[in-house]
């Protein structure tokens, strides 16, 4: 490096975080109470500190300042001088050498370590006592980013463009989807590059999936108690760098290379798109990694713990932890919501990603009166022009009072329902005492939480199975959480998740209990795909995958997570790319508003529910508890030849349906019992046990 210059000259505040520009690299940092902010550079190792800087300012809480005559490549990390009171919210600890928020490239690999945290680890007086050690050596730095080469300047220019309704959703995993693939190299498997080998994409559009939502790709670190059992944090929850792809993904060669690393991320988001695959990113705007006031101070406390958490109310040396993971980000502060912001336009505009999928969103709405969709975050984030084609996905709730906020998101954000998945499991699995009513909302769109401003059933994203939960084969295998591999004492994970295990706790050789599991799981597979609203398949379902009952399995980097190729499950993967087709080819089944029942539907679509004598559904046939078979027609209004019949039977027997109208003709039997047929006018059918039905109106007749 060539000799550092003596003085830090005024720059500008804005951007925010680090830019190479004029011959060397402006800083800009916010900060609303600290009283001094010192920029430290250090070697390429990160381990020799050269010299300290104090930056100018603050300018509307932002200190700044320009470094000539250095360039891209730079290592630095900050020191911020303020009150260390507890009490008033504040831990400045200029002992510890601070993350840039704003970071593009992190370097270094962090452990734990008591010196990591501002006040005396085990001290009598707890966090109130100031820890005087300093971290620096120890300490992850920002190093400042080169600029994106010309061929990577637009990397958005062959993004794919998907119609809302034709959206499939596929939730997953980049290094657990190919760890274990054997037309994966070795050395590409777990990473993007991974992801993005043409036997991936081979797997993605023979499916017919348009979306990958990708678990969280920021970078991220294991929390406390997981380093302390020796466990990762796998599904990657607990983000620190909130502009940098996470290195554990990124093939060998790359991972010390944060500059290598962005390449190939950027490069895979490339190769999806061109083949037509869009790319979601789930992100946690709702904590950091520097967990509760009895955690670290690694980036945001350090420096600024009131602006940048959200603190207690009537102890402001507490974290408000509405994330149930220690600390709550203030998106209610401008200088946060602007973080927020800048980051979200980073991914689309210089990684090239097409949406993304907000952890814990309430979040995001929170005020001081708790949550609120008018509040200023969403205002800020639908007006952003960079943002404006983003797809945004909210998990709907929260840790927080008043934290189930389904159905209240505004905007264009499509949502979680985890109501359609409880209904569907309860209806197929015969638990929870789920009737016909439930499923018949849940399966046209959940129109008591989305029919409302200018809603479309679009918004509610459906799925059976997601990251966090028993996956699709569990559910059908085990009645009870299996989390013991995750040093517990099986107390974590989801109690109460609906499941059965019809007759044997997990794998089984019994036919008979093999077939019916198989049975149900392609029902539920079926009332995915067909539902109105936006479906979203979680990777593995596909193909059979277990995680032998582990419902949590956040920590298990493991073939517990990695999908299980070898044991993979064509048949199944076959009826699910059948039932992606005919939702492609039926848009009765990817419809963009909402049906309406006779005699209101003139020039909207129609909908109509028969029990299984023909007859019109009445009250007591939706209240009836001892039976649960149903049928939907759906048809556009004037187009009766085009009508579809859907056929539900729950039950472990096959039953005889009265079919009004017709000739029909079979199009699906997810029991794969009947051969196609047509059916005669008011034919009589018997309906296979544990089966979803689709028929189609031959002809003009009804």
């Amino acid at each position: 490096m060539s000799l550092l210059p003596d003085q830090l000259q005024m720059g500008r505040d804005e951007p925010m975080g680090s830019l190479a520009r004029d011959g060397g690299v402006n800083f800009a940092v916010f900060s609303e109470h600290a009283q001094r902010i010192e920029l430290c550079i250090f070697d390429a190792s990160g381990q020799r500190e050269l010299r300290g800087y104090a930056l100018h300012g603050p300018v509307d809480g932002v200190f700044h300042g320009f470094l000539p005559d250095v360039g891209p490549g730079l290592v630095y990390g900050l020191r911020a001088h303020g009150p260390y009171s507890p009490e008033q919210g504040h831990r400045f600890n200029p002992h510890k050498l601070l993350l840039d928020p704003w970071a593009r490239e992190i370097v270094g690999h962090f452990s734990l370590r008591a010196e990591h945290h501002g006040y005396e680890v085990g001290h009598p007086d707890g966090a109130r006592s100031l820890d005087l050690r300093d971290n620096a050596t120890q300490a992850l730095k920002a190093r400042v980013a080169p600029h994106a080469a010309p061929a990577q300047a637009s990397p958005r220019a062959s993004a794919p463009r998907h119609a809302a309704a034709d959206v499939v959703l596929y939730e997953v995993h980049v290094k657990g989807f190919s760890m274990q693939h054997a037309g994966i190299p070795d050395a590409l498997r777990g990473t993007y590059a991974g992801l993005a080998h043409p036997a991936a994409i081979a797997h993605f559009k023979g499916l017919g999936v348009t979306t990958l939502s990708l678990l969280p790709v920021q970078y991220s670190l294991a929390e406390p108690h997981l380093a302390k059992l020796g466990l990762p944090n796998y599904w990657g929850y607990n983000t620190l760098g909130f502009f940098c792809p996470d290195p554990r993904l990124a093939c060998a060669a790359n991972r010390d290379d944060p500059t290598a690393v962005a390449v190939e991320f950027r490069q895979m988001v490339e190769a999806l798109h061109q083949q037509g695959l869009e790319v979601v990113l789930d992100v946690v705007y709702n904590h950091t990694a520097e967990g509760s006031e009895l955690g670290t101070t690694l980036s945001f406390r350090g420096l600024d713990n009131a602006s940048w958490y959200r603190l207690a109310v009537d102890d402001k040396s507490r974290s408000e932890n509405l994330s149930g993971c220690g600390n709550t980000l203030n998106c209610a502060h401008p200088r946060v919501t602007q973080f927020v912001l800048d980051s979200l336009r980073y991914w689309v505009s210089e990684m090239g990603v097409d949406g993304f999928r907000f952890d814990l969103a309430p979040v995001l709405g929170r005020t001081a009166q708790g949550f609120d969709p008018r509040a200023a975050f969403f205002t800020a984030l639908r007006q952003d022009p960079v943002l404006a084609g983003a797809r945004l996905i909210a998990e709907p709730w929260d840790a927080g009072h008043d934290g189930y906020q389904v159905g209240r998101f505004p905007g264009r954000f499509t949502e979680w329902n985890d109501k359609f998945r409880d209904a569907v499991r309860g209806y197929w699995l015969r638990s929870g005492n789920i009737l016909r009513g439930e499923l018949a909302r849940r399966f046209m769109g959940s129109s008591d939480l989305f029919h409302h401003g200018l809603r479309a059933p679009l918004a509610s994203v459906n799925f059976v199975a997601v990251h966090d939960g028993f996956t699709l084969a569990d559910v059908v295998s085990y009645s009870h959480k299996h989390n013991q591999a995750n040093l517990e004492d099986n107390r974590d994970g989801r109690d109460g998740e609906l499941c059965a295990n019809f007759g044997v706790e997990g794998p089984t050789e019994d036919p008979a209990i093999q077939a019916t599991r198989a049975r149900v799981r392609r029902a539920m597979l079926a009332t995915l795909a067909l539902a109105q609203g936006t479906p979203m398949l979680c990777a593995g379902d596909e193909i059979g995958h277990s995680q032998g009952g582990n419902n949590n399995a956040y920590c298990q980097d493991n073939p517990t997570t990695w999908l299980d190729w070898n044991s993979a499950e064509p048949a199944t993967q076959a009826f699910v790319a059948q039932l992606l087709s005919l939702r492609r080819s039926e848009p009765l089944f990817h419809h963009a508003s909402w049906f309406v029942a006779p005699p209101g539907c003139a020039g909207d679509a129609c909908l109509c529910w028969f029990n299984p004598g023909g007859h019109e559904m009445s009250d007591h046939d939706w209240h009836d508890t001892g039976n649960h078979a149903f049928a939907a027609q759906l048809r556009e209004a004037g187009a009766e030849h085009a009508a579809l019949m859907v056929i539900f039977n729950p039950e472990p027997e096959a039953i005889p349906f009265t079919i009004r109208h017709g000739p029909w003709q079979l199009l699906l039997d997810s029991s794969a019992e009947l051969q196609p047929f047509e059916l005669p006018r008011g034919a009589p059918l018997m309906v296979p046990a544990h089966a979803l039905l689709v028929l189609k109106a031959v002809g003009t007749a009804q």
